[in-house]
């Protein structure tokens, strides 16, 4: 099930679990380099042999991570691997004028502190790594609710309208009929 959701979607990371039931981890990691895509790949495992651990990064995983952890690390690990695959090495995203530090939770805004609410700092983290890039409603969606969360039908208008109260009318373009977009670094 899990390798038939990476035929229809894309995914900005994946957290694999060796001891899955059907099916051994290093088998869907296989599989999914085999197909040769390209999304980082970070293993939660209780497997702690050395040996386990070179054969996962080997076989393409970004990152191994043995069990029990603390969910702030793991969090932290995320992020890396995120930033790298995104050929940034820096944690704090900007393009200039916005600044999100993604460790604090804090946004800047011409050298401004702004408070943000987790939907807001979402979508906007979801903006500014990617910047230039144009990000549609559902993108935007996916970034911003977990798997389970019920979507509210205006709610990325209502955090743009938000975040352009917050950051100023011209931080977030709106590019129609497309999505929205943070202009590239300046």
């Amino acid at each position: 099930m899990a390798l038939a959701a990476f035929d229809t979607q894309t995914y900005d990371l994946l957290l694999l679990d060796l001891g899955l039931p059907k099916k051994d981890g290093f088998e869907v990691l296989r599989v999914i380099r085999t197909r040769n895509n390209p999304v980082p790949v970070l293993i939660i495992t209780a497997r702690d042999a050395v040996e386990d651990r070179i054969r996962g990064l080997d076989s393409g995983a970004d990152d191994y991570v043995l069990k029990p952890f603390v969910m702030a690390e793991l969090l932290a690990r995320m992020r890396a691997v995120i930033r790298r695959k995104g050929g940034v090495a820096s944690p704090v995203l900007s393009n200039g004028i916005l600044t999100l530090d993604p460790a604090t939770r804090e946004a800047t805004v011409n050298a401004t502190a702004v408070r943000l609410s987790s939907r807001e700092f979402a979508l906007l983290q979801a903006l500014l790594m990617r910047p230039g890039a144009i990000l549609s409603r559902s993108e935007l969606e996916e970034r911003m609710y977990g798997w389970n969360d019920e979507i509210d039908s205006n709610v990325v208008e209502f955090m743009i309208h938000s975040l352009r109260k917050k950051l100023g009318n011209d931080t977030i373009k709106n590019v129609r009929g497309l999505g929205w977009m943070v202009a590239k670094s300046l």
